[in-house]
């Protein structure tokens, strides 16, 4: 992303080495002794990029080493932690390729890892709540019909979209020919960037759809349970808060940055581009909170791992797909 930055500073740098070199017959150049710096907005998506590879790591591994989490909704969640943790993984590495490895097919890699990454964490986030939904929509044939070897064939479908996407930059499809066709990030063209941002904005009219659907089924259970009507209502009211909570959070993160997918083009300054780049980046963050640290399962076997033991007060009380 910031490669048209030190594309310029480059070139002003190689001028300098030339006009050094006539007024010193020195054999040190100059830039040897300034070298590039480096943009903070570059040092936080880094920074960014490693807690999220650390927060996802501890989730693949309490998933890895759990036999009892194996439940399609387990391996829904280690699907979003694994793409997540690639997006950090890409965050750093493009931070090490941009200052010190800075060639053309690296930059293709590069992008190519993070367009497959996120791509695969927004889709898993999807999946997630179409699970959800379903949980609740089929209750009594939920079980049966959502087999393991399903969940396992749509998480492949979710990856070899967001594999195919990752490699349309090293194919060909880049704007590293025509800078005027690039959009924010480079080497993205403008095309392809608004139809990624177009294609989320749909994912997420889905998601808000699903939802809705989510708390009409939730407050229908809760009427029909007289007995306990009290405590449903106050569960559902939580629910509905915490169904409030993720989808304002997923669209805080990723909607500046679909939109000015949209509208703007690599003309624009790069420091709104850093602007909302860093926010989509940090639903990463956010998503093994969410989605995995909140698990009263995976908070039993982090307990176990890290203290051997579990608290006295913690509730061992199952926890479904439609728990939200």
């Amino acid at each position: 992303m910031s490669n048209q930055l030190q594309n310029t500073s480059s070139l002003s740098t190689a001028g300098t080495w030339n006009l050094l070199d006539v007024r010193n017959s020195s054999p040190v150049r100059t830039a040897e002794l300034r070298p590039l710096p480096v943009s903070p907005w570059d040092i936080a998506l880094c920074v960014t990029g490693t807690l999220i590879s650390c927060e996802n790591a501890i989730v693949i591994a309490i998933l890895f080493y759990t036999p009892t989490l194996r439940a399609p909704m387990f391996i829904l969640i280690g699907s979003l932690a694994f793409a997540d943790l690639l997006a950090g993984l890409g965050l750093i590495l493009n931070f090490v390729f941009i200052y010190m490895l800075n060639t053309e097919f690296v930059t293709l890699i590069s992008v190519g890892l993070l367009i497959a990454a996120f791509s695969a964490s927004v889709l898993n986030i999807l999946a997630i709540t179409v699970d959800r939904y379903l949980s609740l929509y089929n209750a009594l044939t939920y079980h049966t019909e959502r087999t393991v070897t399903f969940t396992y064939v749509m998480v492949v479908l979710i990856w070899l979209v967001c594999i195919i996407l990752g490699l349309l930059p090293v194919l060909g499809w880049n704007c590293l020919r025509d800078e005027a066709s690039c959009s924010i990030c480079r080497p993205v063209t403008k095309n392809n960037a608004v139809v990624l941002a177009v294609t989320f904005l749909l994912v997420f009219a889905l998601m808000m759809q699903l939802y809705l659907q989510i708390c009409k089924i939730a407050f229908r259970h809760a009427q029909q349970i007289a007995v306990q009507h009290q405590f449903m209502a106050i569960s559902t009211t939580k629910g509905v808060s915490t169904l409030s909570v993720i989808l304002c959070t997923f669209a805080a993160c990723w909607m500046p940055f679909a939109m000015y997918s949209i509208v703007a083009d690599s003309s624009y300054p790069m420091i709104y581009t850093y602007a909302t780049v860093l926010p989509a980046t940090c639903n990463s963050v956010i998503n093994p909170i969410i989605y995995a640290y909140r698990n009263p399962d995976i908070q039993k076997s982090l307990w176990l791992a890290c203290c051997g033991c579990v608290p006295s007060n913690f509730s061992l009380r199952p926890r479904t797909s439609s728990d939200v």
